[in-house]
């Protein structure tokens, strides 16, 4: 039952339990689910620079969602979302701790927004604290955004696809993804989208302390226009240590058939 009550509590108790705490004090870093307000900008942002680790608010700011295609329409009623995981109603890929895809990774299962970037001579490595995710952006100027997916003369989909990378003047790190597994979603509510989506996610650090979020989608076989998904604001931490935040199928499994399905009357063995 331990690990059933550990899922419990952490479904429950999100804000406290995944808060982060400033070193050497006993007051977490969040209001709720908001990032407190730090005053102290720490000195201007150094050029081209993001490296190190950053916390943001545990709910990222989800924008308005333009109007779906035909066929967007038609794939959004496969997806059955839910306002908590593992209620038993849902399809939500969270559920058997699939890997959630980008930009939904970004706000982890909706409880979770630490990240970090580490620098190499070719790419940056991005780092998820959901799942302990890592993935590459190349920036050596030499790669491009692969145009055919899941066809004979095309790459295979992955469930974060392929990213590449530039800066947009001396502080914003621009990074476009493609190639993202139709089997993920865009985010919690279950907005899908296709394997061509183009996904943008813009890293503004607006000074030494302070880094900006926002990811956009251009998905025209699924969407009526391009738009902004999702905001976030992080707070640099130099010495972070995220918590080991991973989904652990043995547990959601034994969460659901003791907890989960029986709550909503659901029978391990239908007549």
């Amino acid at each position: 039952m331990r690990p059933i009550i550990v899922l419990v509590s952490v479904l429950a108790m999100s804000s406290i339990a995944l808060a982060q705490v400033k070193p050497g004090s006993k007051q977490s870093l969040y209001n709720g689910n908001q990032l407190k307000r730090d005053p102290t900008p720490g000195g201007p942002a150094p050029a081209h620079d993001v490296i190190g680790a950053w916390a943001g608010n545990l709910v990222p700011q989800r924008l308005e969602v333009p109007p779906l295609t035909p066929l967007g329409q038609k794939l959004a009623t496969f997806n059955h979302s839910e306002p908590m995981v593992g209620t038993g109603q849902s399809n939500d890929p969270a559920n058997t701790c699939d890997p959630l895809g980008i930009p939904r990774n970004l706000e982890g299962s909706g409880l979770l927004a630490g990240i970090a970037f580490a620098s190499m001579s070719d790419r940056i490595a991005v780092l998820h604290e959901y799942q302990r995710i890592w993935r590459y952006v190349w920036m050596d100027g030499k790669h491009e955004l692969p145009k055919k997916f899941d066809t004979k003369d095309g790459l295979p989909s992955r469930w974060y696809g392929y990213s590449v990378g530039h800066w947009d003047g001396d502080s914003t790190l621009v990074i476009d993804t493609t190639g993202v597994s139709e089997q993920t979603w865009l985010d919690k509510p279950g907005h899908p989208h296709s394997v061509n989506a183009l996904i943008e996610e813009r890293y503004t650090r607006v000074d030494h302390n302070h880094l900006q979020m926002v990811t956009t989608v251009d998905d025209p076989a699924i969407y009526t226009k391009p738009f902004a998904l999702t905001k976030n604001e992080y707070r640099w931490i130099p010495d972070q240590e995220p918590e080991e935040q991973i989904c652990v199928p043995s547990e959601v499994i034994h969460y659901m058939n003791i907890i989960s399905k029986p709550s909503f009357g659901v029978s391990e063995n239908p007549k």
